[in-house]
């Protein structure tokens, strides 16, 4: 599962790299595409202001979303609200294997998918230990997810997949970590979004802090 992560000032600085590398590419298919005049929009890169703090659910977050065929960074709050009798719930990871399934999920993984950027994300095990989980090759972790449209806002969901080995020791469950160039494919194609759903992350570093907490 994934419910805690962490940003700091130089993800959003690998953000923007990301966003003007995918501005180049839809510039390079528009420049494709023109002469049967369906060329792709392109955004104006503008500069990107995170939060440097723990993300929790219920809070709102930076996400990449699509936005009439560009690519754009937008504020949405993490989770779904859910009313079980009388009882409130907050509905805030999605197994990938089934999401395409739920019939509250499905139409918003076809349509609405996205991606949180994290510094890295927080795990803890049976003893309550605190672990945090990160990439040593690179400042930011990419983490499939979708989002849906709940009154006046936009919330959205973190997918999670089956652990791998550098997971397995503090949870069975993880996000779905995309790479790089799987950041357009998972955003704006379809067809990719199956296979993307049944990939297996790439192994990340751990560190862990003895920190005696529960998760809220």
């Amino acid at each position: 599962m994934c419910g805690r992560y962490y940003v700091d000032d130089e993800t959003a600085r690998e953000i923007e790299k990301v966003i003007r590398q995918v501005d180049e590419k839809l510039r390079q298919d528009s420049m494709i595409s023109r002469g049967n005049g369906s060329g792709i929009a392109v955004r104006e890169n503008s500069g990107i202001t995170l939060q440097v703090r723990d993300i929790h659910p219920s809070e709102t977050a930076t996400v990449l979303a699509a936005s009439n065929q560009k690519l754009c960074c937008t504020w949405q709050r993490w989770g779904f609200p859910m009313q079980q009798g009388s009882a409130k719930q907050l509905i805030f990871n999605a197994r990938s294997e089934s999401a395409l399934e739920k019939k509250m999920f499905r139409e918003s993984v076809e349509h609405r998918r996205i991606v949180i950027p994290a510094t890295w994300f927080y795990e803890w095990n049976a003893n309550k230990e605190k672990n945090i989980f990160f990439r040593k090759t690179q400042s930011v972790l990419f983490m499939a997810g979708f989002y849906s449209r709940y009154q006046d806002e936009d919330r959205f969901v973190i997918l999670t997949t089956a652990a791998n080995q550098s997971m397995q020791p503090v949870h069975d469950r993880m996000p779905l970590i995309l790479e790089q160039d799987e950041i357009m494919p998972w955003i704006f194609e379809r067809e990719k979004t199956e296979g993307i759903l049944h990939k297996v992350p790439c192994l990340l570093e751990r560190r862990t802090e003895f920190e005696q907490m529960s998760l809220f």
